[in-house]
């Protein structure tokens, strides 16, 4: 039946019929403009929208407040107001060469899309409902490097860990290790651990060691105030050091001061503050006897004091630590460890299956494992290349090894380290000529061990993989 409505006719339909017809129009407007934004994000080798920025731009359409979207969607208001939405306004901008704010962002858009329709004369009229996941499998894959996105689908989560961490970061005072080699994915996994308290409400505070300048890793007074002043910012207050810093008290106390009074006790929610790369302080070993008690110390102080219940730390290091601390001082053996290990069979099968490989069987993988391993990293370039056609996985075992092959810098990178250690060198060599495992010097183990060249079991080495025996037997 077909109705020619007029005003005095829409009045005689049903109410829930006027609402309904209105909310599916806006709908289908919403997803015209998805669809051409994350067509365009694609082009332009950019990532689609996530979750939290799909969010928001659900919001903007049915004019809710930050605030509203935050608590339906059981986000933190704080993190899609000063995190996602600015970075969502910035990624709209490129797009259409405005400026886009939450007040113009719907006219403006709106507007962009007409244009786009109209040069294209291909805007769709319908939608498939699960599109934005057809989107995401369908995105050619970035080049890996460093940290996975959070957005990514190429992220192959290793059950039940990531539970565990969940789980451990909403415990009052919680302490959280994660320990790995190099480019095992210990910084992927924290991202997605903040992103979790974040949408628990938490403030968090990420600080990576590797930016700290060797000038305050001389002193630990300056380091401490390195820390606190960064934590600071990172949760938008002035620093105010000098009102809590008492020379005559010493730094750690100041700084235990300083966390709790200025920054724990005016906040209602907790705070998670992730170290990222502390192996990096062992080289410095009279910041580390005084740093490392420090953050015992936090942590047992929420066994004590309420206000340090709101303190959830994570530890996140490449290799265990060799500065002699007492037992009672170290956060290395309290809280919850966690171990990243190589990628099983399974999982290098469902990387592949992301990237759209058509294994037929498990021969592809097991053949790549024996090469790498299973280490992430390796196992993740390699399927990206395999992927885009650039080479067959005979071409690519064969070259591996190579200073031609795919995983040329990885080695030369390698190589450059161990020239410039002698004695990391010998060491190395040591397990490379070995027919067994062999015991080394334990900081020499440990260097080894942190960027990946070899595996230790009860204190005894051998090599990570194939790919390092068949490379470096040369130079040896």
């Amino acid at each position: 039946m077909i109705y020619l409505l007029t005003e005095r006719s829409v009045l005689k339909l049903p109410v829930n019929l006027i609402y309904g017809e209105k909310k599916a129009i806006a709908s289908m407007n919403l997803n015209s403009v998805l669809e051409v934004i994350n067509r365009k994000l694609i082009e332009s080798q950019n990532s689609p929208l996530n979750s939290a920025e799909t969010l928001i731009m659900q919001g903007i359409w049915e004019y809710k407040t930050y605030n509203l979207v935050a608590e339906e969607a059981g986000y933190s208001p704080g993190y899609l107001t000063n995190v996602v939405a600015p970075e969502l306004f910035r990624r709209l901008s490129e797009i259409t060469g405005e400026r886009v704010t939450k007040k113009n962002c719907r006219a403006l858009l709106e507007s962009y899309i007409e244009v786009w329709a109209t040069a294209e004369k291909t805007l769709p009229k319908q939608y498939p409902v699960n599109f934005f996941t057809s989107v995401l499998q369908d995105m050619s894959p970035s080049f890996p490097s460093g940290a996975v996105s959070l957005d990514s689908p190429f992220y192959i989560e290793r059950s039940p860990i990531e539970k565990q961490v969940y789980t451990e970061i909403s415990k009052p005072g919680a302490l959280m290790r994660i320990k790995a080699p190099q480019e095992m994915g210990k910084t992927s996994l924290m991202l997605r651990v903040l992103d979790y308290a974040n949408r628990l409400g938490y403030r968090t505070v990420n600080l990576n060691l590797q930016q700290v300048d060797q000038t305050i890793l001389s002193d630990v007074n300056r380091f401490l105030r390195w820390l606190c002043a960064n934590i600071a910012r990172q949760l938008d207050k002035e620093p105010k050091l000098d009102d809590y810093w008492d020379e005559d008290i010493g730094g750690k106390i100041s700084s235990t001061l300083y966390l709790r009074n200025y920054l724990l006790e005016p906040i209602d929610s907790p705070l998670v503050l992730a170290l990222d790369e502390v192996n990096l302080i062992f080289e410095h070993p009279q910041i580390a006897k005084d740093f490392f008690p420090l953050l015992r110390s936090w942590y047992e102080e929420a066994k004590r004091l309420p206000v340090w219940q709101k303190l959830r730390l994570i530890v996140v290091h490449s290799t265990e630590i060799y500065v002699p601390l007492q037992l009672k001082q170290s956060p290395f053996n309290v809280g919850l460890p966690i171990q990243l290990n190589n990628f099983s069979l399974d999982e290098v099968l469902e990387l592949a299956k992301r990237h759209g490989l058509n294994w037929t069987g498990e021969e592809e993988a097991k053949l790549l494992m024996e090469m790498v391993g299973g280490h992430p990293a390796l196992v993740h370039l390699a399927i990206y290349h395999l992927s885009r056609g650039d080479v067959t996985v005979a071409q690519l075992l064969q070259s591996s090894p190579t200073s031609t092959g795919i995983y040329s810098s990885h080695l030369q990178r390698h190589q450059v380290t161990l020239q410039e250690q002698q004695e990391l060198a010998i060491a190395f060599g040591t397990v490379l000529r070995a027919t067994e495992p062999v015991p080394l010097e334990p900081i020499l183990a440990y260097k080894l061990s942190s960027i990946g060249l070899i595996k230790l079991n009860e204190n005894k080495a051998t090599l990570s993989c194939q790919l390092y025996q068949q490379y470096f037997q040369n130079f040896y």
